[in-house]
């Protein structure tokens, strides 16, 4: 195989290689039934499938966009394992994205250290005339990414009081970062008067900073006292969320646009989606967040919207993955 056909494989497949192993970990954990667990199989198949079946081109849209959504798709997979043992569950629902901000957590901690081996094994081999870049690109990377995912898992089941002591810790700390951030984008924007870029590597990095503001409000609810009354960084949460959400309408107005006068493409059909799923999210999160803050709504309100908008992401990436390649031929 060349490097493209590689990636071509192992880009959409990626997500295969770990996260059922992953789901298979945590339905043993809590004794999923018989019935459960055929629909776990089902969901990881029917990626199998929608990552291999399709006739995509190694520069295509759409295997891009499949390598993407793929893995979000199968997390939510995992997540059903997660919370087997009681579905309807919100608090369970809950209890899984703080599963999921934990593993996160271990998982880059994991691949720092791993950084640091694969370093020093190419440096030792060097010094005494042993080529091993080759081998460990091309086995011991991935391999160890695939591995680090279930470890990671493992430990947040194992370890759960460690990593909750230092999770709150980063979301209390980059909340604030991060509304100043946007807050100053938000100032220089309308100071230079300047539009948006919406082409692909800036609709990428739109999507990535309100993927990661709605990640810094899910994780510090599920980190947070529902109990606790309303304070300050409650108050900075709100600027977050506002600002993010700004940012999304600019965002959807430069997609609009362009698919108005230059036509639409998977790239650009993909963002318009996901940045219309964000602000929904983020509009009537902004509300509830509002009315918590002036003691008119109470938290749980918020925590329930949450978990319960979380089906609509698992929804929209299975769209993108299974309905996108044939809708745009497989471009």
């Amino acid at each position: 195989m060349s490097l493209e056909r590689d990636g071509a494989f192992y880009g959409p497949n990626f997500a295969l290689f770990a996260l059922p192993w992953l789901a298979a970990f945590l339905a043993w954990r809590r004794q999923t039934g018989p019935a459960l667990i055929a629909v776990l199989v089902a969901f990881f198949a029917l990626g199998a499938v929608a990552a291999n079946a399709y006739p995509l081109a190694d520069d295509s849209q759409s295997l891009v966009l499949t390598s993407i959504h793929l893995p979000i798709a199968l997390w939510f997979v995992v997540g059903l394992a997660y919370i087997s043992d009681d579905l309807r569950s919100s608090r369970r629902r809950m209890d899984f994205i703080r599963f999921t901000g934990e593993c996160f957590v271990y998982f880059v901690l994991i691949a720092l250290g791993g950084g640091v081996l694969i370093a020093f094994t190419i440096g030792t081999f060097e010094a005494i005339g042993i080529e091993s870049e080759g081998f460990v690109t091309q086995w011991l990377v991935p391999c160890g990414v695939v591995a680090s995912v279930v470890v990671a898992g493992w430990l947040v089941e194992a370890k759960q009081s460690v990593v909750e002591n230092i999770a709150p810790v980063l979301t209390r700390l980059f909340t604030p970062l991060f509304t100043a951030a946007l807050l100053a984008f938000l100032v220089a924007l309308t100071w230079t008067s300047t539009g948006i870029n919406v082409e692909r590597e800036a609709l990428i990095l739109f999507d990535l900073l309100l993927v990661v503001v709605l990640g810094l409000l899910l994780y510090s609810i599920s980190a947070r006292d529902p109990l606790a009354p309303p304070g300050l960084f409650d108050t900075v949460q709100l600027a977050l969320v506002v600002s993010a959400l700004v940012i999304d309408v600019l965002v959807l107005r430069e997609i609009t646009e362009r698919i108005s006068e230059y036509g639409t493409t998977p790239n650009k059909a993909a963002a318009l989606g996901e940045n219309v799923i964000l602000l929904a999210n983020l509009a009537w999160s902004a509300w509830l967040v509002l009315g918590f803050v002036r003691r008119r709504t109470p938290f749980a309100a918020l925590e329930r919207w949450q978990t319960g908008y979380l089906p609509v992401y698992a929804g929209w990436a299975w769209i993108v993955v299974l309905v996108f390649p044939p809708l745009f031929s497989y471009h």
